[in-house]
């Protein structure tokens, strides 16, 4: 049969894939396939996840009426196949470029996406709103989860599953099991649903008996009851132990979900059901393309690549990433200190910790997309004697607020949490910010926070916290970096840690000081250059400590300028700077004080898209921005 050319081009909305023959849509397949790996090999994004959810997206928008009927996607991370048949595909190729496509569902970007999505675990409860909703106000839509058995490991989505079922409306939810959360799932619900795929033999068995019935003529109501009395026997000895099931939903799957013509026969009955259905779709992360089928893994989140010769291999650097400082500190720990356990949260290669488990691996967890858990646990680990260190990036540990503050600092357990990506990420837009991790935890007792500048100052901190003296005040510490490269190192940077106080990096006796936090160095350090050429000389402080704070030492420094800016990696409002502002102004101390930090709001899609650099400059957080405003502010006829 020839080969039709360039069938996506011709997709401007849902309705034009109901127009297409059915046997073209595998090639619609291989064109989103091969426009997904165009796309992201040069932008970067996520590779793996969109490639097992092509067919399964195609399907969906052939039985569905989207936007009336609404899909929410969880993670969110896999909706490129979605906002191609949804009208974006003429602007795909800006896909996570400023200015550009989200790479996750954005309300404001389409009306086909119902609710946004870039944490995990959230998609039942907000579907299960959406719905209720519908039915609050007469409507007659249909409302699909789409959740990975990834996502399926965090708690939140239970209790949503839970409530589903007891308000028993017709929820559609859409279990993509791939056998994968961002690594391979190591909860037991991947057990349990490896087990569910195995039961084959019923669906067998119920496609082959739904063949024959219809094939028999209509003899009455009498005789349908009696089939499906009959079906429902015959799925209770397949499956006796069905969580779903149990909850109250209707259980249909496994699917395979590479097959348009299977998934779409499927969802045309669920779409007639009134009652909640979980529908069991098997997929294979990274599907047609090799490099990704391989490793799905090392495929989840990539920067650009060659489609060819995929993911090059790095060679080990002498400059190292604040992931890998933090990930040799923690090595070099565990070699010295049985105590020293390390875990995460479904994110062991993007925290680091990947060496840490092939050396250790008794001594290594990951809990699953589970932040909660993982605070809670490591307390446990701590009250039993262990020195645990959980690596979780900033934007995800918001999950964990009320078990880092009851769990964890009331009971002033050693709980070491290594944020990594704090502060402003690149290229994942405004869900994957790390901007509220400092006003989070700056008012929470028993907490310390710290922000190392470079390689050696991650290592000293980690020690530090490791091996506080008997008599120092424990609880958790929070160290939190970039995602970034180290800087150079600067002999400040190795100057032993003293509880409180950070370390000067310049010291002139300028009349100016510019306090910082770690992450922002190299943006200071080229602050200061600007400034000198126009005439302005400045101090550069290195705050190290951002939580507890010697005030004594830091209102000396504060009544030692004209002017000391605090410059911090992290939301205004709360933040270090506007504490350091009030303690100067109750011990009135001589300096003006100005903060320079994220205004408080959330960054908007434009504001959130682009580098680590990129981002810096629109916040005015690069050196430039920052030199401006320490002149905007000297020059302000003395008011700060």
């Amino acid at each position: 049969m020839q080969r039709r050319g360039h069938l996506l081009e011709l997709i401007n909305s849902p309705a034009d894939i109901k127009k297409l023959p059915m046997r073209e849509l595998n090639q619609l397949a291989q064109e989103i396939r091969e426009k997904i790996v165009s796309v992201v090999s040069s932008n970067g994004g996520h590779l793996s996840s969109n490639l097992g959810v092509v067919e399964l997206s195609i399907a969906l928008h052939r039985v569905f009426n989207s936007p009336q009927d609404k899909i929410v996607w969880d993670v969110g991370h896999q909706c490129y196949a979605h906002k191609m048949l949804t009208g974006r595909y003429g602007k795909f190729s800006s896909l996570r470029r400023q200015n550009g496509l989200a790479g996750f569902p954005k309300r404001s970007e389409s009306l086909h996406d119902p609710f946004n999505t870039g944490h995990a675990s959230t998609s039942v409860s907000a579907a299960l709103g959406l719905l209720a909703a519908e039915k609050l106000r007469g409507a007659d839509a249909h409302v699909i989860a789409v959740i990975g058995d990834g996502a399926l490991s965090g708690g939140l989505a239970y209790e949503a599953l839970a409530h589903a079922g007891h308000l028993a409306l017709p929820l559609i939810v859409i279990l993509n099991d791939n056998k994968m959360s961002i690594s391979a799932s190591v909860s037991g619900l991947s057990k349990y649903l490896s087990r569910l795929s195995m039961k084959g033999k019923y669906q067998v068995f119920r496609r082959n008996f739904d063949a024959i019935a219809k094939r028999i003529p209509f003899i009455g109501e009498g005789f349908f009851d009696i089939v499906l009395r009959l079906k429902r026997a015959v799925k209770a000895v397949f499956y006796t132990d069905n969580f779903f099931v149990d909850l109250g939903f209707e259980y249909v799957g496994p699917i395979k979900g590479h097959s348009i013509s299977a998934l779409t026969g499927v969802f045309e009955d669920v779409r007639k059901l009134n009652r909640p259905v979980v529908i069991h779709v098997i997929t294979r992360k990274g599907k047609g393309y090799s490099y990704a089928e391989e490793a799905p893994a090392s495929y989840h989140g990539v920067g650009s690549f060659s489609v060819d010769g995929g993911i090059e291999q790095k060679t080990a650097g002498k400059i190292k990433t604040f992931t890998e400082a933090f990930s040799s500190a923690l090595l070099a720990a565990a070699m010295r200190d049985k105590k020293v356990i390390a875990l995460t949260a479904a994110m062991q290669s993007g925290t680091g910790l990947s060496a840490f488990r092939q050396t250790f691996p008794g001594r290594f967890f990951d809990v699953g997309i589970a932040e909660e858990h993982a605070v809670t646990f490591a307390a446990g680990l701590a009250a039993g004697g262990q020195k645990p260190v959980a690596a979780v990036y900033s934007t995800f540990i918001q999950r964990a607020v009320d078990q880092i503050i009851h769990d964890a600092a009331l009971q002033k357990l050693r709980v070491i949490l290594a944020l990594d990506r704090a502060g402003l990420v690149g290229d994942d837009g405004e869900t994957h910010q790390g901007l509220f991790d400092i006003p989070l935890f700056r008012s929470a007792p028993n907490t310390a926070i710290l922000a190392p500048a470079s390689e050696s100052e991650t290592r000293l901190f980690l020690d530090w916290a490791l091996n506080r003296e008997p008599d120092c005040e424990h609880g958790p510490v929070i160290i939190r970096y970039p995602k970034a490269l180290c800087p150079e190192e600067t002999g400040a940077f190795s100057e032993p840690v003293v509880k409180g106080r950070g370390v000067w990096v310049l010291r002139e006796n300028a009349k100016v000081c510019m306090a910082f936090t770690g992450s922002l160095y190299q943006q200071v350090l080229d602050a200061a250059a600007v400034l000198k050429k126009r005439g302005i000389n400045a101090d550069i402080y290195n705050l190290r400590f951002l939580k507890p704070v010697d005030e004594e030492y830091l209102c000396g420094i504060m009544n030692n300028y004209e002017l000391v800016v605090f410059i911090e990696e992290g939301i205004k409002e709360g933040g270090f700077g506007e504490y350091a502002a009030s303690l100067a102004c109750r011990n009135r101390c001589k300096s003006a004080a100005a903060v320079l930090a994220v205004e408080s709001f959330f960054l908007e899609n434009e504001q959130a898209l682009g580098t680590r650099e990129e981002l810096l400059a629109v916040t005015g957080l690069d050196g430039s921005g920052i030199a401006k405003s320490v002149e905007a502010v000297l020059h302000c006829d003395g008011s700060h």
